[in-house]
C-alpha cells in the first residue's frame, strides 16, 4: 500500500485526471439508473396512487397509459351490484397531442367523478376540478410553459381555466390533466362513456375472488391493478430502456479505459522499479498487490466523488426539466461503487500482466556493466554509470 501510495501521489496532475474519470464514469452510470428507475416510478404513479386492487377494462386492453379502452353500456352498474364490491371508481382517459404556445404537447387527459374519486392525488397549488370548464394541470407541464392557477388554456376546441397544479403527475412522455369525466366524455363525443373502473373488494374479499365473481361480464377483462401497472412499465421502458442500458454499458468501458490507461501508463513509467524490486526477491504476487491497490485507491476517491456529484445532477437536471424525475436510490448507489471497484480490477488486468514479464536479469545486467569499467576510470565514468542506472531504476 505504501509503495502505492508513492506511486499515486508521485504524480498528482495523473492521480486527478484518473480520479476525475473515474467520478464522471460513477456519475453517468447513477444518473441514468436514476433515470431509469424515474421511468419505472413514473410509469404507474397514477395506479400507484389511486384506490381499487382490480380495474375492469376494455377487452384486450392491458395498460392503463397511452391505451383507450371503452367499456360496453351497463358496465359500471354491473360491478356496483356484484357482491363483494366496496367501492367503485370510474375513470375516462386519452392520450392527446395538443398545441400549447406554439408547441406540440402530448398529455395523459384524466376525467374523473369529484365526489368518487381518481383524481390528482397531490395538489401543490389551487384546488381540484368542481366545475365542467376547470381543469388541474401537471406541475412539471405548468413550469415548462409558465402555466399558473387563473390561466385559461384551449384543450379539445374547449376553453378551460386553471384551478390547481398536481405534483408527482409528470412522465418523460407526457403530463397529466385531469378535468370532470362527463367533460371529457362530451369533448371525445361518448357521452357518459368510462374507459375503466377501479374496483375495490369488501373486507374479507381477496382480489382474486372479485375477479371471479365478475368473470361472467361481457366484452370486458378484469385483472389486478398491479398486472396493468407492471404493463404501463413494460412499454414505457421498452422505448427507454435499451439506449439507457447501452450507454451504461458505454460509461462503464470508459470508466475502465481510464482507470487502465492511468494505471498502465504509471506501471511502464516504473516497470524499473518494479524490476529492481523483482531483483531483490519481490514476487509477483506482491507487485499486483501494489498494481491493485493503486487502482482500488483511485476507484474509491472517484467513486466517492461521483456519488457526490451525481446527485447534485440530479438536483439540477429535475430543476431545470421538471418532467424528467431522476431517482438515484441507495440500491443504485451500491451497484455504482461495486461498479467502480469492478471498472479498477478489469483496469488493473493489463498493467499487472506488464509486471509479470519483467526480467530482473535486466537490472543486474545494467549494475555488471557499470562495475566492469576500468578502475583508471572510476572516479567519473563508474560513478555516471551507477548514477544512470538509479535514475533508470527509480524514475
Amino acid at each position: 500500500m505504501f509503495i502505492a501510495q508513492r506511486n499515486l501521489f508521485g504524480d498528482k496532475g495523473r492521480l486527478a485526471l484518473s480520479v476525475a474519470g473515474i467520478a464522471l464514469a460513477v456519475m453517468l452510470i447513477l444518473i441514468l439508473g436514476g433515470f431509469l428507475s424515474g421511468v419505472y416510478q413514473q410509469a404507474t404513479a397514477y395506479l400507484d396512487n389511486t384506490p381499487g386492487t382490480v380495474v375492469v377494462t376494455q377487452s384486450g386492453v392491458s395498460g392503463f397509459f397511452a391505451s383507450t379502452s371503452l367499456l360496453p353500456a351497463g358496465t359500471e352498474q354491473a360491478v356496483r351490484q356484484t357482491e363483494g364490491v366496496a367501492r367503485v371508481v370510474p375513470i375516462t382517459a386519452q392520450t392527446i397531442l395538443f398545441e400549447l404556445h406554439g408547441s406540440k404537447t402530448g398529455a395523459e387527459v384524466v376525467g374523473y367523478d369529484p365526489a368518487l374519486g381518481g383524481g390528482p392525488w397531490q395538489i401543490s397549488t389551487g384546488r381540484g376540478v368542481q366545475a365542467a370548464d376547470e381543469i388541474v394541470v401537471d406541475l412539471a407541464l405548468a413550469r415548462t410553459h409558465s402555466i399558473a392557477v387563473g390561466d385559461t388554456f384551449i384543450l379539445l376546441n374547449h376553453q378551460f381555466k386553471v384551478v390547481g397544479l398536481a405534483g408527482g403527475a409528470s412522465m418523460w412522455a407526457a403530463g397529466y390533466l385531469f378535468v370532470s369525466k362527463d367533460t371529457l366524455a362530451s369533448l371525445l363525443n361518448t357521452p357518459a362513456a368510462t374507459s375503466l373502473l377501479l374496483v375495490t373488494p369488501s373486507p374479507g374479499v381477496s382480489p382474486q375472488m372479485l375477479r371471479d365473481r365478475l368473470a361472467n361480464l361481457r366484452g370486458v377483462d378484469v385483472v389486478r391493478k398491479s398486472d396493468v401497472a407492471a404493463n404501463d412499465t413494460q412499454f414505457l421502458t421498452s422505448i427507454y430502456s435499451g439506449p439507457l442500458w447501452l450507454m451504461l454499458g458505454i460509461a462503464f468501458l470508459v470508466g475502465t479505459l481510464v482507470v487502465g490507461l492511468i494505471v498502465y501508463t504509471s506501471t511502464v513509467e516504473r516497470q524499473r522499479e518494479y524490476g529492481t524490486l523483482k531483483a531483490l526477491g519481490a514476487g509477483n504476487g506482491l507487485l499486483y498487490r501494489v498494481v491493485a491497490s493503486q487502482a482500488l485507491l483511485t476507484a474509491v476517491v472517484g467513486a466517492i466523488i461521483g456519488v457526490a456529484i451525481a446527485y447534485g445532477a440530479a438536483q439540477l437536471i429535475v430543476a431545470l426539466r421538471p418532467q424528467l424525475l431522476v431517482s438515484i436510490e441507495p440500491a443504485t448507489v451500491g451497484w455504482a461503487l461495486l461498479t467502480g471497484l469492478v471498472m479498477a480490477l478489469l483496469g488493473a488486468l493489463f498493467p499487472a500482466r506488464t509486471i509479470a514479464r519483467l526480467a530482473p536479469a535486466d537490472v543486474f545486467r545494467r549494475l555488471s556493466v557499470c562495475y566492469s569499467l576500468p578502475n583508471v576510470i572510476y572516479s567519473r565514468a563508474r560513478a555516471a554509470c551507477l548514477f544512470r542506472l538509479v535514475v533508470w531504476a527509480w524514475p
